[in-house]
């Protein structure tokens, strides 16, 4: 099982994701459930076609981190 960060970003009509390790894997939803439950199958499939042409699978690099910024 392979891990991805996703960015998870609120829309004027909902959520949009994409993860920073997969380069043009993007996926839409109404709500944050509905938006990571297509980003995995958007995973997946990108994945998939990866697989198919015969190009390696990125390992996951990203990470994500709060940081404070003084006021």
């Amino acid at each position: 099982m392979k891990q991805y960060l996703i960015v998870i970003e609120k829309t004027n009509t909902g959520y949009s994701a994409y993860s920073p390790d997969l380069q043009g894997c993007v996926a839409t939803g109404s709500t944050k459930k509905d938006v990571e439950k297509n980003m995995i199958e958007a995973i997946e499939f990108h994945l998939e076609g990866l697989q198919a042409e015969g190009l390696t699978i990125p390992s996951s690099s990203s990470y994500s981190k709060t940081i404070k910024i003084p006021s």
